[in-house]
């Protein structure tokens, strides 16, 4: 029998050209496989296209991509997207935004996605929020919904799947999750933790994702998407822990206000203070499926919590995390043009150039370089880096907590501890990074090997371009700790073997 006959939804089998938002995003990014392999063409817009992973891609998987520049912040850059397309996925989202105005730029961004579709051929949008079922709901949540109107002013039909807590590696929920439960024994939690919620896996919401393209049966709908298990965050952090084999306590309190909360979230894991507050502020609501209407049209095998978990660790074990929320941008002063900037400053700066031989395997510097931050640390006085990651927490940074989406694979845009990497060729052997940490000016970090005469050099340079009489005292009172730092940090990129623990781990 064909299996066009036995598919629940025929539609999906024709090919079809397709704009995906989010593309470099935590779903986008897993989707896009998925619709490539299932035989579509399809449209990528990015900001910027050093944010796209051209090099996980061979030439075949990319003859049926296309990435353009563009940002639907900007109205008259939209121009440049095709008019021929079929439908559009809408997963943009603003909220690891630092900006106070996340709503409104989500509001923004919406409306300009409804004028590009006018002019388009497109019969089906499809938009990823969140179950918003309350009639009081989070600054987050409200804002979901308020783009889901916007979006039905289009003329397109449009499907609309409300999500709720989705796991899965390298996703913001399960990382604080996993950081709360991995780091902390006992528990003095805030009352929240007694909301419950239907936690989903991501392969579930992907097969979700694909099976309403163009189903019919999903026009002009809006659909509840949970998994199997209803639970409250404090049973989720329990069976988190039961997973991973760790006995945990957990005691409620009904003192903490939303800004303790979220004080508390930001301190204890790898979020910024601005996605723990919005994440706080929405668990005051129930995010459960209230309408199952999805089963009928597209029915899938849901895994249950425990299941996404055990997925999830698979992937991690494998180093196969393909994004995570961490590369976003949370810096609100990071400018995307810093991107295309491939040279540190050199006027008006401090410099600190270091230059050693390699005596050894040139390439194992260079894995070394690569595997840099993380869970490796950075070869030289981890405490220090802690410590330093520590007060940035306190002042509002990022922290150190961060670390980076993989072990061992760098790409520009990616996060890494407080650092964002600006550029990454290996085949130039070149890693530059930007720091994100609250510091009184701008500061890079630069590593290069090149060859001199019949041998190989490690270039190190560390660049600070100071703000102010404040940003020149803060290099000199930092600098005393630059030597030993800098001088040994190099020294055990080159000479550190992986089957040993990375120097100065602590």
């Amino acid at each position: 029998m064909p299996l066009i006959w036995v598919c629940s939804n025929p539609n999906q089998f024709h090919k079809m050209k397709i704009l995906l938002t989010g593309s470099t995003g935590y779903i986008g990014r897993r989707l896009l496989p998925e619709l490539v392999k299932a035989g579509h063409e399809v449209v990528c817009p990015v900001r910027d296209k050093r944010r796209f992973d051209f090099e996980d891609f061979d030439d075949t998987f990319l003859k049926s991509v296309h990435v353009i520049e563009c940002d639907f912040l900007d109205r008259q850059s939209l121009e440049n997207l095709p008019k021929d397309i079929d439908a559009a996925y809408y997963l943009i989202h603003s909220l690891t935004s630092n900006s106070n105005e996340f709503s409104t730029l989500e509001a923004k961004t919406a409306e300009h996605f409804v004028s590009y579709l006018a002019s388009t051929k497109a019969n089906q949008i499809i938009y990823l929020g969140g179950i918003a079922n309350d009639e009081e709901l989070s600054d987050h949540l409200s804002s979901r919904q308020n783009v889901e109107v916007i979006l039905k002013e289009s003329k397109v039909p449009l499907t609309v799947l409300r999500s709720a807590i989705i796991i899965g590696s390298g996703g913001a929920s399960f990382e604080i999750i996993r950081d709360l439960v991995e780091k902390l024994p006992v528990m003095i939690a805030p009352k929240w933790l007694n909301s419950r919620c239907q936690p989903i896996g991501v392969y579930n919401v992907l097969e979700y994702l694909k099976g309403v393209l163009g189903n019919k049966k999903s026009d002009n709908r809006t659909f509840d998407i949970g998994g199997k298990d209803i639970l409250t965050y404090k049973q989720m952090l329990l069976q988190f822990g039961e997973v991973r084999g760790l006995k945990r306590y957990i005691l409620t309190v009904p003192v903490l206000t939303i800004r303790l909360s979220s004080l508390w979230l930001y301190l204890v894991t790898s979020t910024s203070y601005r996605l723990a507050r919005n994440l706080v502020d929405s668990m005051k609501n129930e995010v459960i499926v209230r309408d199952d209407s999805i089963d009928e049209v597209v029915p899938i095998e849901k895994l249950t919590y425990k299941q996404s978990l055990e997925r999830t660790f698979l992937r991690i074990n494998q180093k196969q995390v393909v994004s995570s929320w961490k590369d976003s941008f949370s810096n609100p002063d990071f400018n995307y043009t810093f991107l295309l900037q491939l040279e540190a400053p050199k006027h008006g700066c401090f410099i600190d150039s270091r230059t050693y031989p390699i005596d050894g395997n040139v390439d194992d510097v260079i894995e070394n370089i690569w595997s840099i931050g993380g869970d490796r640390g950075w070869y030289y006085g981890n405490f220090l880096w802690k410590i330093r990651g520590f007060f940035d927490k306190l002042v509002g940074g990022v922290g150190l907590r961060r670390g980076r989406r993989s072990p061992n694979d760098l790409k520009g845009g990616d996060a890494l501890d407080f650092w964002r990497v600006l550029y990454a060729n290996k085949e130039e052997k070149r890693l530059l990074l930007f720091a994100e940490m609250k510091v009184p000016g701008d500061a890079w970090l630069e590593f290069r090997v090149k060859k001199h005469e019949e041998s190989y050099r490690l270039i190190q340079t560390a660049t600070f371009r100071p703000l102010g009489l404040w940003g020149r005292l803060y290099w000199f009172i930092v600098l005393p700790f630059h030597g030993p730092i800098f001088r040994n940090m190099a020294k055990n990129l080159i000479n550190f073997k992986e089957t040993s623990s990375p120097p100065g781990r602590s």
